[in-house]
C-alpha cells in the first residue's frame, strides 16, 4: 500500500512539475487549456472561468484533458473529485487502490480515507484518469529494491 501511495503521489507530482515547467508539454492540449485560464481570479469554491480555487481549477483542466473513469474501474493515480462545499467541486484526492484515496483533509492534514465513508459517498462527483497505461506501469508497478540483495 505504501509503495502504491508513493507511486500515485509521484505520478501526480510529475504531472504538476510538467505543468510548471511547460517544456515537457509545450503546445499540448493541456497547455492550451491552461493558457485559456491564465489570469482567472481566485474564488473559494470556484469551478469556472469566472473564478477558480485550486481543486476547481484542477477539475476544470482535467475535465478537458482527462478520461472519465467509473468508480468500478478506478486505478491508483486517478484523480477523485468531491463537492464538499455545496458549490461545485471543492476537494480533490488521488486514488491509491482498495477503495481508498489520499488527500489533504482540512481537519487531519494529508491522510488516507475510504470512498465508502458516508461523508465522501454523498459528496463524490467523479474521477478522471490522467495517466496513460504506459505511464501508469512505469510509476505504479512495484519493483524490488536494489537493497534487498545487500546482506
Amino acid at each position: 500500500m505504501k509503495k502504491k501511495l508513493t507511486a500515485a503521489v509521484l505520478s501526480f507530482s510529475i504531472i504538476l512539475t510538467a505543468i510548471g515547467a511547460g517544456s515537457a508539454f509545450a503546445d499540448s492540449k493541456m497547455d492550451k487549456v491552461i493558457d485559456k485560464t491564465l489570469g482567472t481570479k481566485y474564488v473559494s469554491g470556484g469551478v469556472s472561468t469566472n473564478g477558480f480555487d485550486c481543486s476547481g481549477f484542477t477539475m476544470y483542466v482535467f475535465d478537458k484533458i482527462g478520461t472519465a473513469v467509473s468508480r468500478s474501474e478506478l486505478r491508483a493515480g486517478d484523480l477523485l473529485f468531491f463537492n464538499t462545499s455545496g458549490k461545485g467541486v471543492s476537494h480533490v484526492g488521488i486514488y491509491v487502490g482498495d477503495g481508498k484515496f489520499a488527500h489533504a483533509s482540512s481537519s487531519r492534514g494529508v491522510t488516507i480515507s475510504t470512498l465508502s465513508d458516508s461523508y465522501y459517498v454523498n459528496r463524490y462527483v467523479g474521477a478522471k484518469r490522467i495517466m496513460s497505461s504506459t505511464a501508469y506501469k512505469s510509476v505504479a508497478i512495484d519493483v524490488q529494491e536494489d537493497n534487498d540483495d545487500v546482506q
